[in-house]
């Protein structure tokens, strides 16, 4: 394992091994994924895996999680250890429901469960007995419980909905409760904010900060690396690089260890040439006594062979000629069912525009994009799109490539030579190049590439048509790092206009300059900054919004002393009672929403009936509120 620095001893002697690694290497064919992997991970580390996309991350994670084999090497985990796996894309069968999702795991406790009501339907009294005990030693009376409650706080509440109905997102949190309520000492995430919406990354990425755990994840979520992980290893040149810090610690870091790797290279490389111009004078000293410098030099020029691999997707990609008029949307209106998506919508999108869509899952982001594109047909109103437009569309789904296409016939398809003006022009292989499709690689079968290879180059098909206005759909997913960050540069250089569907809080900071912010019921706000200054000004919303309640809550006891001698008897009765009322139906409102976001709830039906409960509090506190004004305001 190459570091840093060199580990803290005391530090080692006093946390416990989770995992050691030695030597492990892992090849696909004639490709090497890396080799001779060394590491370890100790109690309470929380580590990011960052490597370029193809040099084996997810390979790596499935490894270690024992779903994938290895070449050569050894994986030793502490004994006893309770390991957890979220992968990438999780799968349960679609006639599934969601507690027999989570209930799905391979352990003690959901063992015995499943033993309990095989034990209730057959109706066998000894089976039922020891199943029972089995029940009481493993805790498994409260596991259920358990369950229902993570679920709520990741806003999944239909515990029977068959999973072949859920959304992609709710797949994932499922997946997600499934792995937490194991309570799990190593786990293991690979993408774990991938198809979530923001609200629950952010709950998620909270829940790890506190959590306990040890964990080993991969991610493109920069702030998530960077709020969550205290350690960081990066796969370069198939070796592994350990920083002790986080994301941020990192970037500093590795700049450092390339700046010395390189002025190394150039000191071993001026000394090569000393050494050569010596074993060219003196023939007759190669023989005998400088035998041990005749080798120094053959190992000096074997290190002078190093070379970094620096190469990068190139995105200098000219887009067409964009006119004045982009596109104008005329009271729009759109609903599924008795949802609604858009509201009579209208914007008119200016030349060069930077937009960001962001809201949580379900509220209509990405039908907002097939509605403008003519995916979908709208309701009412129209999207009226200039002459110019040329739209450049990268979907989530992606392109559906041949699985046993290669690389360089998939892009043949869509065009033998691309041209981007009278002197810019590409032969299909050659377009390829600037996405580091190599000669050799572009031979390679599309089944063969890794998720992140896919997204790469679907990406090229995107800009080898030369849109002028470009629609992502949560680009980010399965993209490395590195490729993020020269994406984001195109994207600022971008001339024409853009529009990003995305839950990366970092990518959207850096390629947007205005919001909308999808608030669910068709309520579209448009906000003029990019992610960071729109969190900012909600917290700031939220604590403006506390103090005028305080206000408003004054100024009712202010308007309550200076209006009851003005009511008639009854009248001032009534308006006392009111205000003991509502004051009573608020403090029992503020205890059921900390009853509900404690976690401390034992049953599904104490928390259905206390959510019922405060959906009827605040019924009855606009009824009598309603009437507290008009009785405040009687003169």
């Amino acid at each position: 394992m190459l570091g840093d620095s060199a580990p803290d001893l005391h530090y080692l002697c006093n946390m416990k091994s989770y995992l050691q690694i030695e030597n492990l290497s892992k090849s696909f064919g004639d490709r090497l994924l890396f080799g001779d992997v060394t590491l370890g991970i100790f109690e309470g580390d929380k580590v990011g895996l960052i490597a370029k996309n193809g040099n084996g991350k997810t390979t790596l994670l499935r490894i270690i999680a024992g779903e994938e084999p290895y070449d050569s090497g050894n994986i030793v985990f502490r004994n006893d250890l309770k390991i957890a796996y979220l992968k990438q894309l999780p799968a349960f069968a679609p006639d599934m429901t969601v507690m027999e999702a989570c209930l799905s795991a391979q352990d003690k406790v959901t063992d015995a469960i499943r033993q309990y009501e095989k034990a209730v339907a057959k109706a066998d009294a000894k089976e039922i007995d020891a199943a029972m005990r089995i029940m009481d030693a493993v805790g498994g009376w409260d596991y259920e419980d358990k369950i229902k409650q993570i679920l709520y706080q990741l806003k999944i509440t239909d515990m029977n909905q068959p999973v072949g109905e859920l959304s992609g997102g709710q797949v994932k949190r499922v997946a997600l409760a499934k792995a937490i309520i194991g309570e799990p000492e190593f786990f293991i995430l690979d993408e774990p904010t991938n198809h979530l919406d923001v609200e629950m990354i952010e709950w998620l990425e909270e829940y790890l900060k506190r959590s306990r755990m040890t964990l080993l994840m991969v991610t493109h979520d920069r702030y998530f690396l960077d709020r969550v992980c205290n350690k960081i290893i990066e796969i370069d040149d198939r070796q592994i690089y350990s920083y002790n810090g986080n994301y941020d610690y990192y970037l500093e870091k590795r700049e450092e260890r390339i700046n010395s790797q390189n002025a190394e290279l150039a000191k071993v490389k001026n000394l090569l040439r000393t050494e050569l111009d010596w074993i060219r004078r003196q023939p007759q000293a190669r023989g005998t006594k400088a035998k041990y410098r005749i080798d120094a030099f053959y190992d000096l020029k074997e290190r002078s062979t190093f070379k970094r691999d620096d190469s990068t997707i190139n995105l200098n990609v000219n887009s067409s000629y964009i006119g004045n008029k982009i596109f104008e949307a005329k009271d729009v209106c759109k609903k599924y069912d008795n949802r609604i998506i858009l509201d009579n919508f209208s914007y008119t999108f200016a030349r060069y525009e930077k937009l960001g869509i962001i809201g949580n899952n379900g509220v209509g982001k990405s039908t907002f994009i097939k509605l403008l594109l003519g995916l979908e047909p709208v309701d009412s109103g129209c999207f009226d799109v200039g002459e110019t437009v040329k739209f450049g569309y990268y979907s989530q789904e992606g392109i559906q490539f041949n699985e046993n296409e290669k690389v360089i016939d998939a892009v043949r398809k869509i065009a033998e030579i691309v041209c981007f003006d009278e002197k810019t022009k590409y032969t299909a292989s050659q377009f390829l190049q600037l996405f580091l499709f190599s000669p050799s690689a572009q031979q390679d079968y599309i089944a063969k590439l890794s998720g992140g290879e896919k997204r790469r180059l679907y990406l090229a098909t995107v800009l080898m048509r030369k849109p002028n206005f470009l629609i992502l759909d949560e680009p980010t997913n399965d993209l490395d790092i590195v490729t993020l960050g020269i994406l984001e540069d195109y994207l600022q250089k971008f001339k024409g206009c853009v529009i990003i569907v995305s839950h990366d809080r970092f990518f959207m900071d850096r390629t947007v300059d205005h919001l909308f912010v999808f608030e669910g019921d068709g309520r579209i706000k448009d906000f003029p900054g990019n992610y960071s200054d729109y969190r900012e000004w909600k917290q700031a919303h939220k604590e403006k919004s506390s103090n005028e309640d305080k206000r408003v809550s004054e100024k009712r006891a202010v308007a309550k002393r200076q209006n009851q001698n003005k009511l008639t008897f009854k009248e001032r009765k009534e308006f006392e009672m009111l205000s003991a009322e509502i004051e009573s139906l608020e403090d029992e409102k503020k205890q059921l929403e900390a009853d509900l976001s404690s976690g401390l709830l034992a049953d599904y039906e104490q928390i259905t009936m206390k959510s019922n409960r405060i959906s009827e509090i605040i019924n009855l506190l606009d009824e009598k509120e309603m009437r507290w004004l008009e009785l405040s305001e009687k003169e």
